[in-house]
């Protein structure tokens, strides 16, 4: 039996019986590599040195029995993964109980059966591999999420430093005399962006916080409507490209021009979080779709925020999970679980509802007064 690479298995077979190694032998090849060692010390060795697939070991030999060749093979790190089968005459139930709690695979009597004896070195082998593949791919996720943390820490503490001079400069070059009004212009654009940078790495500081449960929440009465309208504000040029019909509605009716709704949160945090999903909703809908956004005011606050188009199926019960997206080229899958993040962290809550087709929903709720 070969591997991916077209090596074949190799088959460490134990006996002090000479004709017994050649039996082995002579079932395994060609199929597999079988290496012979006549006493229990020898097949230590081999195994520390030349680590085999699988081992077929007698348990009655003169100088170390199969019992105390298998308990040495399992303290050594080097052998412990080893696969070890009991080739032996010794047929009593107790026997057979022994070598299993010793971490032995399997047991097989003599006289060898060969069609039995191929049968079981495959399906151990090929157990042993898939134990080996799922334990490289579980260290090579270990490795990944541990790039990400570093990746992460890069991003969200060491690149404040040069952004700081970044910030800084324009607003040096902006006192000296003889710029030209484009000058200026350029360099307060180059300001901003810097501005724009420095608040995306702090709300990531945020979002960070908020995982590890070490964010401060320091809410405050906010008026939850001005903050939605100035989000409305900043996302009117993809309203209007998408041609999208918005309604913003106070239980069921328009909302007038000084009308509020309180709200005890933070503001920041609510715009970040209407953000990300109102951008969501504009870009998820149809062009010149209805796109509605109302506040149902009781004992707590409801926001919710209608949109056409549908969440793909596949995703629906993963929609809140990091790194969840679908169907955008530029998507991080980062929106809607900050936006959970968010919620949760202003004592409130987030829910999917996609039971009217053709058209998804998403239910923000916040409390109106609690005790932090």
């Amino acid at each position: 039996m070969e591997d991916e690479q077209g090596r074949k298995g190799v088959i460490l077979a134990v006996d002090d019986a000479p004709e017994n190694l050649d039996v082995i032998k002579s079932i395994l090849v060609p199929e597999y590599t079988v290496k012979r060692a006549a006493s229990g010390s020898v097949a230590l060795k081999i195994a520390e040195t030349q680590p085999p697939d699988l081992i077929l070991l007698d348990i009655m030999m003169p100088d170390m029995d199969g019992y105390e060749v298998c308990r040495k093979l399992k303290e050594s790190k080097a052998t412990r993964d080893i696969p070890v089968i009991f080739v032996t005459a010794m047929s009593q139930t107790e026997d057979e109980a022994l070598g299993l709690d010793m971490g032995a695979v399997d047991y097989i009597a003599k006289p060898l059966r060969p069609p039995i004896l191929r049968a079981r070195v495959r399906t151990h082998i090929a157990m042993a591999d898939g134990v080996r593949q799922l334990a490289e791919q579980n260290k090579a996720l270990i490795d990944a999420a541990r790039l990400r943390e570093d990746v992460e820490h890069i991003t969200r503490h060491d690149l404040k430093g040069p952004l700081n001079v970044i910030i800084g400069t324009p607003q040096f070059l902006l006192t000296q005399d003889g710029l030209s009004d484009k000058q200026r212009e350029l360099i307060k654009i180059i300001e901003d962006s810097g501005y724009r940078m420095l608040e995306m790495i702090n709300r990531s500081l945020d979002i960070f916080k908020m995982e590890n449960g070490i964010y401060e929440f320091k809410p405050e009465r906010i008026d939850l409507l001005a903050v939605m309208r100035g989000v409305i504000t900043e996302l009117a040029s993809a309203v209007s490209a998408k041609k999208v019909h918005l309604s913003l509605l106070v239980d069921g009716r328009e909302t007038a021009d000084n009308q509020q709704v309180e709200a005890l949160a933070e503001p920041l945090l609510c715009h970040s979080m209407f953000s990300n999903l109102c951008k969501n909703a504009i870009e998820a809908s149809p062009h010149g779709d209805r796109l509605s956004i109302s506040f149902d005011l009781g004992p707590a606050i409801v926001v919710s925020i209608d949109n056409g188009g549908e969440v793909p199926e596949a995703i629906r019960a993963h929609f809140f999970e990091k790194f969840v997206t679908a169907g955008k080229r530029e998507g991080t899958g980062l929106g809607t679980y900050s936006a959970m993040l968010i919620a949760r962290t202003q004592k409130g809550s987030i829910a999917l509802d996609t039971s009217v087709p053709g058209r998804t929903c998403l239910r923000v709720t916040l409390s109106r007064s609690f005790i932090v």
